[in-house]
């Protein structure tokens, strides 16, 4: 099989039943993306694939065969950590950590998806030409990645606060961050 994974082409041998997730754990040694329950409930192991998220633990590896995945350590650059990741450290977006790598993939995947103007189920105005974000926008989206530490709070105001930046910025700078 063939994946770009963060960027770098992989090529691997594996039994066509194996997870995406457990592919890139066990495999490949990716293990920022987390096993939580293994049955797409969680988020713990969302990944992004050509931009838009995914449940790895309920995606087969073969499925995904010449894709570009994304994973929680492709995110930084070169160390340096995205304006995503700043906001969840600066709001205490995480406690003890398990599922921010998911909740940092889903959070990018939504920002994506609003971007298109993709509703969500409490989009007020459906014709409208953009979608505001708010508080209430967020947590819909980002309802399919628990937190069983509870910082809800300070993960919604990280992505709010970034979301904001990146809409206040020019396009060649949000393709910096």
């Amino acid at each position: 099989m063939h994946f770009t994974i963060n960027g770098t082409a992989i090529d691997v041998e594996a039994d066509i039943r194996t997870s995406l997730l457990d592919l890139m754990r066990n495999s490949l040694g990716f293990t920022g993306t987390k096993k939580g329950c293994d049955q797409g409930a969680c988020g713990a192991c969302t990944v992004l694939v050509d931009g838009e998220r995914i449940n790895s633990c309920l995606a087969l590896a073969v499925q995904y065969q010449g894709r570009s995945i994304t994973t929680v350590e492709g995110l930084a650059d070169n160390g340096n950590l995205n304006a995503l990741q700043k906001a969840f450290i600066e709001h205490d977006g995480f406690q003890c950590g398990y599922c921010t790598p998911g909740q940092l993939c889903s959070a990018i995947g939504m920002a994506g998806e609003i971007e298109r103007n993709i509703p969500s189920v409490v989009t007020s105005d459906l014709s409208a030409d953009s979608i505001p974000v708010t508080d209430t926008e967020i947590r819909e989206r980002m309802s399919g990645n628990l937190c069983r530490c509870g910082a809800y709070n300070g993960i919604v105001e990280a992505i709010s606060e970034t979301l904001a930046q990146q809409t206040a910025a020019p396009i060649e700078e949000r393709a910096r961050a």
